[in-house]
């Protein structure tokens, strides 16, 4: 799409947002922090340059937001720092650092992610404070260091300890899954896998051809711990633990130790907490518990991939015997 192109339906986006009532063009100042353009410009990458369907993805956002809260989710309600702990060690994602084009870096142990020690609920609503501080806080931060937008971040995807029984997690995965594509559309740059397994490469074989080539384009599954090629594009400092020597994986760093990302004790959690916390103290009513927030519903192809992954995942059971045991590489 040439740029005069891309101008224009940005331009005609602009004029049907210009249209909508107030309280949507207050929570859309909450999601573009500074920067409407980039953020139209997301909306627009997400429905395929179509105007009016990008106009349609952002209006049911922008209700969404409003419905669910979620200008105020930074501060209110507040989670004990026990469940908050709990919930890190079981849902593993922190920020490494930055690339060196000033990009956050977030590290996520997909393989070894368990989701067990708390409701749905809690994990949705972790996974969209994160969202929301890295939107509100981190980018805000970085664009105004390096005096350009920046609008997007990369994950590094750690497939250690992944197994048949992932199956089990699937319903909390889609529900994220579902938020990220509906309401954070194009925030991620790029998808690195690492440590990735025979059960992961079985399945991307069958779900790579289903993906949009945006989507695939930005998935790049390296070799081994993908550290020589992630190095290319960051610092050591700002390799995820994982990363930082081949066959590390997240099984060989307790998620206590300070140099692992997903720890409470890394100063990403220690501020992200703290922040909600010192929101929560401002507010006159401190509530504890976890948010209701509505999942919308699953875009129809987005539920085929879904459908094709628990397909694959139950035929590699078969083959092993059992649908929820470990699998042999």
């Amino acid at each position: 799409m040439g740029a005069a192109a891309c101008d224009a339906a940005v331009e005609e986006l602009t004029r049907l947002l210009d249209q909508v009532e107030e309280p949507l063009k207050q929570t859309f100042q909450n999601v573009h922090q500074g920067y409407p353009t980039e953020t139209l410009v997301r909306f627009l990458k997400a429905r395929e340059w179509h105007v009016p369907k990008a106009r349609d993805m952002l209006v049911d956002s922008l209700n969404w937001r409003i419905q669910n809260e979620i200008d105020s989710i930074l501060e209110k309600p507040i989670i004990p720092v026990d469940l908050y702990r709990s919930i890190r060690e079981t849902q593993l994602i922190g920020l490494s650092g930055y690339s060196k084009e000033g990009i956050p870096v977030f590290a996520i142990g997909v393989g070894l992610s368990t989701y067990d020690k708390a409701s749905v609920n809690y994990y949705v609503q972790s996974h969209i404070q994160i969202n929301e501080y890295r939107d509100r806080i981190i980018l805000p931060m970085v664009s105004k260091k390096f005096g350009r937008p920046i609008s997007t971040c990369i994950k590094v995807l750690d497939m250690t300890g992944l197994k048949l029984s992932a199956l089990n997690q699937m319903k909390i995965l889609t529900a994220i899954s579902t938020v990220d594509d509906l309401n954070y559309p194009e925030k991620t740059k790029t998808y690195y896998i690492v440590n990735a397994p025979y059960i992961f490469s079985a399945c991307w074989k069958v779900v790579k051809p289903l993906l949009q080539e945006r989507t695939r384009k930005k998935v790049h599954v390296l070799h081994g711990c993908g550290r020589d090629e992630l190095l290319k594009i960051m610092d050591h400092s700002s390799l995820p633990h994982f990363c930082q020597r081949e066959g590390s994986g997240s099984a060989k760093n307790s998620s206590n130790d300070i140099d692992s990302c997903f720890s409470l004790d890394h100063p990403f959690h220690q501020e992200l907490y703290h922040y909600i916390e010192g929101q929560a103290l401002n507010q006159e009513l401190i509530k504890q518990g976890s948010l209701h927030v509505n999942i919308p519903d699953q875009d129809p192809e987005d539920a085929k991939i879904v459908e094709v992954i628990e397909a694959e995942f139950h035929k590699l059971g078969e083959q092993n015997g059992s649908v929820n045991g470990d699998h042999k590489e």
